[in-house]
Parts: structure tokens; sequence; C-alpha cells
């Protein structure tokens, strides 16, 4: 069982402004990760894996394997000379590398003359239940793909094993089919991540109606507002795979796009997914309201019905509390029609079971009424 969502947190990065700076400018945003980068060639015969923190790697690893696909993988931005080094060597727009380097793009997909670019939104879970929001850049030419990300975290560990393993037809689908796996992938990530929040939204609903307070309220807002991060990754998601079904770039060719197909119902069904969560956790919170509501109305009616019963108890003993006397203290004159009772023998018991009896005959009255019954 997937592991459940106590409590969701959204990260995100933070950038300097660039406002005003010339287009296709490659700022590094300040505390970007020093890049490390991994190089995959691969064929239908072999594969060969290298690792380094600069370009010769790259470039050697080129020279040597000259009939293999190519996949670059990039993580960490925080070296503005390698990202301006690949763009120059691999002939790439300036307005690319600024995408690239500012990474707060909505996913898209872009064509030029001999290579496309795409985003997506990569939504990362935490041990500490909080929802990371990186950007992974892709850029597809003839026979290499370069992947960009912003940490150094793995997030493609499938993928690299499908390339060393040889399974399904990921060694001959060249870059195009690289891509689709990755944006895959992607989609996959938000498969689980909403069964973690599926899991969460459970425990949140018998809560509310086991032991509803507060908190319940505040996870569910929380929750709402990730489901609002994962709807604005998501549906631009689903208009870049269309935008690649459609595209009449060489390089995603049209066995690519039967597979891309596939993606794009996927992430129709995350979509589906995530508005219906949404409607749950705003259910969620109005089950909430209302059931702290009628917790509210059951308090005020026993209070209504404790005030009915010594309403008229409060009455009688607001008369005998008036301190009016039969006989002047002074004069000894008897003064008419001034409650005699004060004086009369055994007139404080007999008052007493008088109110008992008032409360006795309203208790059993409100009883037949069923107001206690539907306490």
């Amino acid at each position: 069982m997937a592991k459940k969502i106590k409590q969701l947190k959204v990260k995100s990065t933070k950038h300097a402004d660039s406002i005003g700076e010339t287009p296709g400018t490659v700022t590094i945003p300040a505390g970007a990760l020093k890049p490390l980068i991994e190089i995959y060639s691969y064929n239908t015969t072999e594969v060969k894996e290298s690792n380094g923190t600069d370009i010769t790697v790259v470039l050697d690893q080129l020279k040597v394997c000259t009939k293999h696909t190519h996949w670059i993988l990039i993580k960490g931005l925080g070296d503005q000379n390698l990202i301006e080094q690949i763009g120059s060597r691999m002939e790439i727009n300036r307005l690319v590398l600024e995408d690239i380097v500012h990474t707060r793009q909505r996913p898209k997909f872009e064509e030029y003359d001999n290579y496309v670019f795409l985003t997506s939104r990569l939504l990362h879970y935490q041990k500490e239940e909080a929802i990371e929001n990186y950007q992974l850049s892709v850029l597809v030419k003839k026979n290499i793909i370069i992947s960009f990300q912003e940490t150094h975290e793995e997030y493609f560990e499938a993928v690299k094993k499908r390339i060393k393993v040889g399974k399904g037809i990921i060694r001959t689908g060249g870059a195009g089919y690289l891509a689709y796996a990755l944006v895959d992938t992607v989609i996959d990530r938000y498969f689980d991540l909403l069964n973690k929040v599926g899991d969460s939204l459970d425990d949140l609903e018998d809560r509310v109606y086991q032991n509803p307070d507060r908190s319940i309220m505040f996870e569910a807002q929380q929750t709402k507002r990730s489901m609002i991060l994962l709807r604005r990754a998501a549906w631009p998601e689903r208009d870049k795979i269309n935008d690649m079904i459609r595209t009449e770039s060489p390089l995603i060719t049209p066995e690519i796009k039967l597979y891309l197909r596939d993606a794009y119902d996927h992430c129709i069904q995350v979509i589906d997914l995530i508005e219906s969560y949404k409607e749950i956790t705003s259910s969620i919170v109005d089950v909430y309201l209302s059931l702290i509501s009628n917790r509210m109305n059951e308090i005020m009616k026993v209070l209504t019905i404790i005030s009915s019963i010594f309403i008229p108890l409060t009455f009688i003993a607001g008369i005998y509390g008036m301190n009016f006397a039969r006989q002047d203290p002074v004069t000894n004159k008897v003064m008419p029609a001034n409650m005699p009772e004060l004086y009369a023998p055994h007139g404080y018991l007999y008052t007493m079971l008088i109110m008992l009896l008032i409360a006795v005959v309203q208790f059993i009255f409100f009883w037949r009424k069923g107001w206690f019954n539907r306490m």
C-alpha cells in the first residue's frame, strides 16, 4: 500500500527577478546546484555509461560512440558556462537556454529547425510530507536527447534500467521515443502522488465522522491547494502531449505518436482524479462544518431544555424573593393581599415540592414530544 500523506506542503524554488533583461539571457538562479552529468550511449547491442561534471565527458563519448543514441542527463543548473557551451555546440536558440534556467515554465512543446524542446513539471514527494515542484527540460535532436533538472534526485531510474537491459523498443526507438519515455514517467509520478493523496483523503473522511477537529479542515484545505498545484501541471501537460501528437517534426515519428496517445489518455485520467479529489476535499470541509453546526445545535437544544425547565422555577423563586410581609413589623398592622404564604407552616417544603412537580411535568412533556430522543 502506498504511504499515506498526513499533511501536504508545497515547496517551490525561488528565483531572482529578471525584469527588463535582454531576451535570451542565461541567468543562473541563486542557490542552483552544481551540475552532475550522466551520459548513456546505446544501440541494439551495447550501452556505454559515463559520468562527469563538465562538458568534456559528453564530447569524448560522442566522439567514440558514433552509431549510438545518446541521452545526456544534467542534474543541477548551477553552471552558466556549461549551459552556454551546450547551447553553442548543439546550436540551441538562446531563448531555449533562457527557458531551461528560468525554471518556472509551464509544460510546453516547441519546434525548431533541427530539434524540438519540451518542458514538464516534476512533482516529487519528499519524506517530510512535502511536494516539491521542479522543472524538467528536454532537448531532442536526431540521435541526442538532453534532459535538464534542478536537483540531483533520481527520477528516471526505471528508464535507465530499461535502457541497460534492452527492455521493449527503447534502444531502437531513437531520441523521440526516449522523450516519450521521460514524459510518461512524469505522468506516472502524478499517479503515484495521487494514490497517496487518495489514501490521505480516506483517512480524513474517517476522522471527520469519528472525531472531527479543526485540524481536519486545515489538512483538507492544504490538500486542495496541492490539487490546484497538480492541476496547473497536468492541464498544460495534456496540451503539450497533444501538440507532440500533432507535430510534423520528423523527430516524433508516427510510431512514437501511438505511444503518446496512450500518455495523453493517462494525462486525462490524472486530470479526472485531480478534479474528483478537489471535490472530495471541498465536501470534507462542508461535512466538517455541518457536523460542527449540528453539534452546536444539539448543545443549544440541551441548554434550551434546561432553561425551559428552570424558567418557571426561577419565576416562583423570584416572587418569593421580593421580601413582602403580611404584617407591618413596626405597627403590627395587617396588610391585605400581601403574600400570606410567607408565614404558612411548612411553606418552604410546599414550595419546593411544587417546583419539583413543575419540573417533572415539563420533563415528561418534553420527553413525549421526542426532544430527548433526537439529542
